[in-house]
Protein backbone atom coordinates (compact mmCIF):
# COMPACT_ATOMS: atom_id res chain seq x y z
CA UNK A 1 0.00 0.00 0.00
CA UNK A 2 1.17 3.69 -0.59
CA UNK A 3 3.27 4.72 2.70
CA UNK A 4 1.01 7.08 5.23
CA UNK A 5 1.67 10.72 5.42
CA UNK A 6 0.71 11.95 8.36
CA UNK A 7 0.50 15.56 8.10
CA UNK A 8 0.08 16.84 12.10
CA UNK A 9 2.87 15.23 14.17
CA UNK A 10 5.36 17.23 16.77
CA UNK A 11 8.75 16.37 16.87
CA UNK A 12 9.76 18.95 19.53
CA UNK A 13 13.33 18.83 18.38
CA UNK A 14 15.31 21.36 18.18
CA UNK A 15 14.75 22.79 22.11
CA UNK A 16 12.66 19.95 23.80
CA UNK A 17 14.56 16.42 22.45
CA UNK A 18 13.91 15.03 26.21
CA UNK A 19 10.11 15.09 24.64
CA UNK A 20 10.42 13.28 21.48
CA UNK A 21 13.01 14.29 18.85
CA UNK A 22 13.52 13.29 14.83
CA UNK A 23 15.81 10.27 15.74
CA UNK A 24 12.90 8.50 17.57
CA UNK A 25 10.08 9.97 16.07
CA UNK A 26 10.82 8.98 12.80
CA UNK A 27 11.98 5.85 13.33
CA UNK A 28 8.47 5.27 15.23
CA UNK A 29 7.20 6.41 12.04
CA UNK A 30 8.17 4.24 9.75
CA UNK A 31 7.56 1.26 12.45
CA UNK A 32 4.49 2.09 11.49
CA UNK A 33 3.99 2.47 7.66
CA UNK A 34 4.24 6.34 7.98
CA UNK A 35 6.94 7.21 5.02
CA UNK A 36 6.31 11.06 5.44
CA UNK A 37 5.80 13.15 8.21
CA UNK A 38 4.99 16.97 8.18
CA UNK A 39 6.39 18.49 11.42
CA UNK A 40 4.51 21.59 13.90
CA UNK A 41 5.71 24.65 14.41
CA UNK A 42 5.54 24.16 18.07
CA UNK A 43 6.53 22.42 21.07
CA UNK A 44 10.08 22.96 20.14
CA UNK A 45 12.40 25.68 21.04
CA UNK A 46 12.53 28.58 19.46
CA UNK A 47 8.62 27.85 17.35
CA UNK A 48 9.06 27.60 13.84
CA UNK A 49 7.68 31.31 12.44
CA UNK A 50 10.72 32.79 10.81
CA UNK A 51 13.06 31.51 8.23
CA UNK A 52 15.90 31.74 10.77
CA UNK A 53 13.84 29.30 13.39
CA UNK A 54 13.10 26.99 9.49
CA UNK A 55 16.90 26.49 9.33
CA UNK A 56 17.63 25.44 13.01
CA UNK A 57 14.70 23.10 12.00
CA UNK A 58 16.51 21.96 9.47
CA UNK A 59 20.18 21.86 11.09
CA UNK A 60 18.45 19.41 13.80
CA UNK A 61 17.43 16.82 11.75
CA UNK A 62 20.47 16.25 9.66
CA UNK A 63 21.40 12.90 9.51
CA UNK A 64 18.90 12.14 12.06
CA UNK A 65 15.37 11.30 9.88
CA UNK A 66 14.49 7.53 8.96
CA UNK A 67 10.88 8.97 6.88
CA UNK A 68 11.07 12.02 5.00
CA UNK A 69 9.82 15.04 6.22
CA UNK A 70 8.39 18.39 5.83
CA UNK A 71 7.30 21.55 8.09
CA UNK A 72 5.02 23.93 8.54
CA UNK A 73 5.49 27.46 9.71
CA UNK A 74 3.68 29.08 12.25
CA UNK A 75 1.82 32.13 12.18
CA UNK A 76 1.74 34.34 15.48
CA UNK A 77 0.52 38.10 15.76
CA UNK A 78 4.52 39.10 15.22
CA UNK A 79 4.40 37.47 12.15
CA UNK A 80 1.21 38.14 10.48
CA UNK A 81 1.53 41.81 10.79
CA UNK A 82 4.98 41.60 9.47
CA UNK A 83 4.88 40.40 5.31
CA UNK A 84 8.00 40.02 4.87
CA UNK A 85 8.82 37.87 7.97
CA UNK A 86 5.95 35.38 6.66
CA UNK A 87 7.13 35.73 2.74
CA UNK A 88 10.60 34.89 4.26
CA UNK A 89 8.94 31.77 5.89
CA UNK A 90 7.16 30.89 3.04
CA UNK A 91 10.37 31.52 0.35
CA UNK A 92 12.52 29.15 2.93
CA UNK A 93 10.10 26.50 1.93
CA UNK A 94 7.97 25.62 4.72
CA UNK A 95 4.40 23.77 3.21
CA UNK A 96 1.97 25.87 4.77
CA UNK A 97 1.17 27.66 8.04
CA UNK A 98 -0.35 26.81 11.56
CA UNK A 99 -2.26 29.07 13.64
CA UNK A 100 -3.95 28.47 17.40
CA UNK A 101 -7.44 30.33 18.05
CA UNK A 102 -6.85 29.72 21.79
CA UNK A 103 -3.89 29.21 24.00
CA UNK A 104 -1.68 26.87 22.66
CA UNK A 105 0.58 26.31 26.13
CA UNK A 106 3.40 27.67 24.68
CA UNK A 107 4.73 30.77 25.66
CA UNK A 108 6.43 31.85 22.40
CA UNK A 109 3.59 30.66 20.00
CA UNK A 110 0.38 33.00 20.98
CA UNK A 111 -3.42 32.51 19.73
CA UNK A 112 -4.52 34.57 16.69
CA UNK A 113 -7.87 36.17 16.19
CA UNK A 114 -9.38 36.16 13.00
CA UNK A 115 -8.27 39.28 12.04
CA UNK A 116 -4.36 37.52 12.27
CA UNK A 117 -6.15 34.90 9.95
CA UNK A 118 -6.96 37.21 7.59
CA UNK A 119 -3.30 38.72 7.06
CA UNK A 120 -1.94 35.62 6.93
CA UNK A 121 -4.32 34.40 4.57
CA UNK A 122 -3.16 37.24 2.05
CA UNK A 123 -0.07 36.24 1.98
CA UNK A 124 -0.37 32.50 1.21
CA UNK A 125 -2.91 33.17 -1.41
CA UNK A 126 0.27 33.98 -3.05
CA UNK A 127 2.08 31.03 -2.15
CA UNK A 128 -1.23 28.63 -2.77
CA UNK A 129 -0.26 27.11 0.33
CA UNK A 130 -2.92 26.09 3.21
CA UNK A 131 -3.11 27.53 6.88
CA UNK A 132 -4.17 25.38 9.65
CA UNK A 133 -6.00 25.67 12.44
CA UNK A 134 -6.57 24.87 15.67
CA UNK A 135 -9.86 26.01 16.06
CA UNK A 136 -11.42 26.57 19.50
CA UNK A 137 -12.32 29.80 20.85
CA UNK A 138 -12.56 29.98 24.63
CA UNK A 139 -16.23 30.42 25.78
CA UNK A 140 -17.09 31.16 29.11
CA UNK A 141 -20.46 29.44 30.80
CA UNK A 142 -21.92 29.19 34.25
CA UNK A 143 -23.04 25.97 33.25
CA UNK A 144 -19.92 24.64 32.84
CA UNK A 145 -18.20 25.80 35.17
CA UNK A 146 -20.76 24.07 37.96
CA UNK A 147 -20.19 21.02 36.38
CA UNK A 148 -16.53 21.50 37.07
CA UNK A 149 -16.91 21.35 40.54
CA UNK A 150 -18.49 17.89 40.72
CA UNK A 151 -16.09 15.09 40.05
CA UNK A 152 -12.48 16.87 40.99
CA UNK A 153 -9.36 16.79 38.63
CA UNK A 154 -9.42 13.28 38.50
CA UNK A 155 -12.57 13.26 36.85
CA UNK A 156 -12.25 12.87 32.78
CA UNK A 157 -15.37 14.20 33.07
CA UNK A 158 -14.39 17.31 35.12
CA UNK A 159 -11.72 18.14 32.19
CA UNK A 160 -14.31 17.57 29.06
CA UNK A 161 -16.91 20.26 30.34
CA UNK A 162 -14.02 22.62 30.44
CA UNK A 163 -14.14 22.48 26.75
CA UNK A 164 -17.47 21.98 25.12
CA UNK A 165 -18.21 21.88 21.38
CA UNK A 166 -19.00 25.18 21.38
CA UNK A 167 -15.25 26.53 21.46
CA UNK A 168 -15.20 24.42 18.16
CA UNK A 169 -18.46 25.75 16.55
CA UNK A 170 -16.93 29.16 17.75
CA UNK A 171 -13.81 29.35 16.25
CA UNK A 172 -15.13 27.32 12.48
CA UNK A 173 -18.21 29.79 12.60
CA UNK A 174 -15.89 33.13 12.32
CA UNK A 175 -13.51 30.97 9.80
CA UNK A 176 -16.17 30.12 7.54
CA UNK A 177 -16.89 33.49 7.24
CA UNK A 178 -13.79 34.22 6.02
CA UNK A 179 -13.41 31.11 3.77
CA UNK A 180 -15.97 32.35 1.39
CA UNK A 181 -13.18 34.89 0.30
CA UNK A 182 -11.20 31.82 -1.01
CA UNK A 183 -13.86 31.28 -4.21
CA UNK A 184 -12.51 31.01 -7.33
CA UNK A 185 -12.58 34.68 -8.28
CA UNK A 186 -12.27 36.04 -4.50
CA UNK A 187 -9.80 38.50 -2.59
CA UNK A 188 -8.24 34.94 -0.91
CA UNK A 189 -8.42 33.00 -3.88
CA UNK A 190 -5.47 30.60 -3.96
CA UNK A 191 -5.44 30.30 -0.10
CA UNK A 192 -6.97 27.44 1.73
CA UNK A 193 -8.27 26.37 5.66
CA UNK A 194 -7.85 23.37 6.96
CA UNK A 195 -9.40 23.01 10.42
CA UNK A 196 -7.01 20.14 11.70
CA UNK A 197 -8.45 16.98 14.87
CA UNK A 198 -12.14 17.97 14.95
CA UNK A 199 -13.68 16.65 17.89
CA UNK A 200 -17.08 17.74 17.36
CA UNK A 201 -18.83 15.95 15.20
CA UNK A 202 -22.10 17.91 14.98
CA UNK A 203 -22.78 22.31 14.62
CA UNK A 204 -18.75 22.36 14.15
CA UNK A 205 -19.03 19.84 11.01
CA UNK A 206 -21.66 21.24 9.46
CA UNK A 207 -20.32 24.81 9.60
CA UNK A 208 -17.73 22.73 7.34
CA UNK A 209 -19.74 20.71 5.22
CA UNK A 210 -22.22 24.49 4.38
CA UNK A 211 -18.72 26.11 3.23
CA UNK A 212 -17.55 23.31 0.98
CA UNK A 213 -20.79 23.26 -0.76
CA UNK A 214 -20.48 26.99 -1.64
CA UNK A 215 -17.57 26.11 -3.16
CA UNK A 216 -15.17 27.62 -0.15
CA UNK A 217 -11.44 26.28 0.14
CA UNK A 218 -11.77 24.48 3.02
CA UNK A 219 -11.25 20.93 4.32
CA UNK A 220 -11.05 18.63 7.64
CA UNK A 221 -9.01 16.30 9.28
CA UNK A 222 -9.83 14.01 12.61
CA UNK A 223 -7.63 11.60 14.43
CA UNK A 224 -7.58 8.46 15.56
CA UNK A 225 -8.04 8.50 18.92
CA UNK A 226 -11.27 10.56 18.82
CA UNK A 227 -12.52 7.68 16.60
CA UNK A 228 -10.85 4.64 18.80
CA UNK A 229 -12.04 6.30 22.27
CA UNK A 230 -14.77 7.90 24.11
CA UNK A 231 -15.53 9.60 27.13
CA UNK A 232 -17.58 7.15 28.80
CA UNK A 233 -14.53 4.95 28.93
CA UNK A 234 -11.77 6.65 29.88
CA UNK A 235 -10.49 5.77 33.83
CA UNK A 236 -10.47 8.74 35.94
CA UNK A 237 -6.80 9.80 36.48
CA UNK A 238 -5.79 8.25 33.44
CA UNK A 239 -4.34 12.01 31.99
CA UNK A 240 -2.87 9.67 28.58
CA UNK A 241 -6.19 10.51 27.00
CA UNK A 242 -6.36 14.26 27.48
CA UNK A 243 -6.17 15.74 24.48
CA UNK A 244 -7.49 19.51 22.87
CA UNK A 245 -10.29 19.66 21.13
CA UNK A 246 -11.17 16.61 24.07
CA UNK A 247 -12.02 13.47 23.32
CA UNK A 248 -16.73 13.41 23.21
CA UNK A 249 -18.97 11.11 24.13
CA UNK A 250 -19.53 7.57 21.94
CA UNK A 251 -22.56 9.09 20.07
CA UNK A 252 -20.31 11.69 19.04
CA UNK A 253 -17.48 9.35 17.68
CA UNK A 254 -19.78 7.49 15.54
CA UNK A 255 -20.80 10.63 14.06
CA UNK A 256 -17.53 11.27 13.26
CA UNK A 257 -16.87 7.40 12.05
CA UNK A 258 -20.14 8.40 9.56
CA UNK A 259 -18.60 11.42 8.44
CA UNK A 260 -15.19 9.67 7.85
CA UNK A 261 -17.19 7.01 5.87
CA UNK A 262 -18.93 9.69 3.92
CA UNK A 263 -16.39 11.50 2.96
CA UNK A 264 -17.09 15.08 4.80
CA UNK A 265 -13.99 14.72 6.63
CA UNK A 266 -11.35 14.86 4.47
CA UNK A 267 -8.27 12.96 5.98
CA UNK A 268 -6.97 11.43 9.08
CA UNK A 269 -3.60 12.80 11.04
CA UNK A 270 -2.27 11.60 14.35
CA UNK A 271 -1.51 14.70 16.16
CA UNK A 272 1.22 13.16 18.18
CA UNK A 273 1.68 15.40 20.72
CA UNK A 274 4.39 13.63 23.29
CA UNK A 275 5.72 15.01 26.67
CA UNK A 276 7.93 13.93 29.54
CA UNK A 277 6.24 11.79 32.22
CA UNK A 278 6.03 14.02 34.85
CA UNK A 279 4.39 16.75 32.79
CA UNK A 280 1.47 14.05 32.50
CA UNK A 281 0.97 13.94 36.17
CA UNK A 282 0.00 10.11 35.80
CA UNK A 283 0.18 9.63 39.43
CA UNK A 284 -1.45 12.09 40.72
CA UNK A 285 -3.86 12.16 37.74
CA UNK A 286 -5.04 15.80 37.39
CA UNK A 287 -6.60 16.18 34.00
CA UNK A 288 -6.71 20.25 34.48
CA UNK A 289 -2.97 20.23 35.22
CA UNK A 290 -1.39 17.84 33.08
CA UNK A 291 0.06 18.27 29.36
CA UNK A 292 -2.47 17.82 26.76
CA UNK A 293 -1.31 15.22 24.07
CA UNK A 294 -2.11 11.74 22.56
CA UNK A 295 0.67 9.42 21.69
CA UNK A 296 0.66 7.70 18.79
CA UNK A 297 2.75 7.76 15.66
CA UNK A 298 3.82 4.78 15.30
CA UNK A 299 0.14 3.42 15.77
CA UNK A 300 -1.73 5.25 13.34
CA UNK A 301 -2.48 2.19 10.66
CA UNK A 302 -3.35 -0.29 13.23
CA UNK A 303 -5.90 1.26 14.97
CA UNK A 304 -7.65 3.23 11.88
CA UNK A 305 -8.01 -0.22 10.52
CA UNK A 306 -8.90 -1.91 13.83
CA UNK A 307 -11.34 0.09 15.09
CA UNK A 308 -12.03 1.46 11.02
CA UNK A 309 -13.22 -2.08 9.76
CA UNK A 310 -15.96 -2.52 12.78
CA UNK A 311 -17.20 0.49 10.79
CA UNK A 312 -16.67 -0.59 7.03
CA UNK A 313 -13.84 0.87 6.39
CA UNK A 314 -12.46 -0.28 3.37
CA UNK A 315 -8.53 -0.32 2.38
CA UNK A 316 -9.22 1.79 -0.41
CA UNK A 317 -11.10 4.30 2.30
CA UNK A 318 -7.78 3.86 4.88
CA UNK A 319 -5.31 4.93 1.73
CA UNK A 320 -7.49 7.78 0.65
CA UNK A 321 -7.16 9.17 4.52
CA UNK A 322 -3.86 8.14 4.77
CA UNK A 323 -1.99 9.20 1.86
CA UNK A 324 -3.55 10.49 -1.09
CA UNK A 325 -5.42 13.36 0.92
CA UNK A 326 -2.73 14.30 2.84
CA UNK A 327 -0.89 14.70 0.21
CA UNK A 328 -2.51 16.78 -1.81
CA UNK A 329 -3.01 19.13 1.40
CA UNK A 330 0.58 19.05 1.64
CA UNK A 331 1.43 19.53 -1.55
CA UNK A 332 3.47 16.66 -2.63
CA UNK A 333 2.97 15.70 -5.95
CA UNK A 334 5.33 12.82 -6.11
CA UNK A 335 3.68 11.42 -3.09
CA UNK A 336 0.42 9.67 -2.08
CA UNK A 337 -0.09 6.49 -4.40
CA UNK A 338 2.31 4.35 -5.71
CA UNK A 339 2.16 5.11 -9.56
CA UNK A 340 5.13 5.85 -11.93
CA UNK A 341 7.14 8.67 -11.52
CA UNK A 342 6.23 8.71 -7.90
CA UNK A 343 8.40 8.13 -5.24
CA UNK A 344 8.73 4.45 -3.81
CA UNK A 345 6.99 5.06 -0.67
CA UNK A 346 5.37 1.95 0.42
CA UNK A 347 4.01 -0.02 3.34
CA UNK A 348 3.98 -3.87 3.29
CA UNK A 349 1.50 -5.06 6.69
CA UNK A 350 -0.75 -7.48 6.96
CA UNK A 351 -4.19 -6.57 7.55
CA UNK A 352 -5.24 -9.78 9.78
CA UNK A 353 -2.28 -10.10 12.05
CA UNK A 354 -3.12 -9.53 15.60
CA UNK A 355 -0.77 -8.21 18.18
CA UNK A 356 -0.68 -6.55 21.53
CA UNK A 357 1.03 -3.56 23.01
CA UNK A 358 2.47 -4.57 25.93
CA UNK A 359 5.60 -3.76 27.01
CA UNK A 360 7.32 -6.89 24.82
CA UNK A 361 5.85 -5.27 21.77
CA UNK A 362 9.24 -3.00 20.26
CA UNK A 363 7.57 1.10 20.33
CA UNK A 364 10.64 3.25 18.97
CA UNK A 365 8.62 6.40 20.61
CA UNK A 366 10.35 8.14 23.07
CA UNK A 367 8.05 7.46 25.92
CA UNK A 368 6.16 4.76 24.93
CA UNK A 369 4.47 4.29 28.44
CA UNK A 370 2.38 7.54 27.94
CA UNK A 371 0.57 6.18 25.31
CA UNK A 372 -3.29 5.41 25.61
CA UNK A 373 -3.05 2.87 22.91
CA UNK A 374 -0.70 0.66 25.24
CA UNK A 375 -2.47 -2.45 26.89
CA UNK A 376 -4.77 -2.42 23.36
CA UNK A 377 -4.91 -5.31 20.76
CA UNK A 378 -5.00 -4.24 17.53
CA UNK A 379 -4.70 -5.84 13.97
CA UNK A 380 -2.56 -5.25 10.92
CA UNK A 381 1.02 -5.50 11.44
CA UNK A 382 3.64 -3.41 9.48
CA UNK A 383 6.13 -5.81 8.11
CA UNK A 384 8.20 -3.32 5.81
CA UNK A 385 8.60 0.15 5.12
CA UNK A 386 10.39 1.39 2.33
CA UNK A 387 11.19 5.34 1.49
CA UNK A 388 11.78 6.47 -2.03
CA UNK A 389 13.26 3.10 -2.84
CA UNK A 390 15.03 2.46 0.31
CA UNK A 391 14.17 -0.26 2.95
CA UNK A 392 14.31 1.19 6.20
CA UNK A 393 12.20 -1.06 8.18
CA UNK A 394 12.36 -4.83 8.41
CA UNK A 395 10.44 -7.14 10.97
CA UNK A 396 11.44 -4.85 14.17
CA UNK A 397 14.66 -3.44 12.53
CA UNK A 398 15.77 -0.41 11.28
CA UNK A 399 17.83 0.68 8.13
CA UNK A 400 21.85 1.53 9.35
CA UNK A 401 21.38 4.83 8.24
CA UNK A 402 18.79 7.49 8.67
CA UNK A 403 18.07 8.07 4.82
CA UNK A 404 15.09 10.78 5.14
CA UNK A 405 15.09 13.84 3.21
CA UNK A 406 13.78 17.07 4.07
CA UNK A 407 11.04 18.16 2.53
CA UNK A 408 11.11 21.82 1.26
CA UNK A 409 8.13 23.69 -0.69
CA UNK A 410 9.51 25.60 -4.14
Amino acid sequence: MPGLIDVHVHLDEPGRTAWEGFDTGTRAASAGGVTTVVDMPLNNHPTTVSKETLKLKLEAAENKIYVDVGFWGGLIPENAHNTSILEGLLSAGVLGLKSFMCSSGISDFPLTTIHHIKEGLSVLAKYRRPLLVHSEIQQHSKKHLELNDKGGPRAYLTYLHTRPPSWEEAAIKELVGVTKDTRKGGPLEGAHVHIVHLSDSSASLDLIKEAKSRGDSISVETCPHYLAFSSEEIPNGDTRFKCSPPIRDAYNREKLWGAVLEGHIDLLSSDHSPTVPQLKLLEEGDFLKAWGGVTSLQFDLPVTWSYGKKHGLTLEQLSLLWSKKPATLAGLESKGAIAVGNHADIVVWKPEVEFDLNEDYPVFLKHPSLSAYMGRRLSGKVLETFVRGNLVFKKGKHAHAACGVPILAK
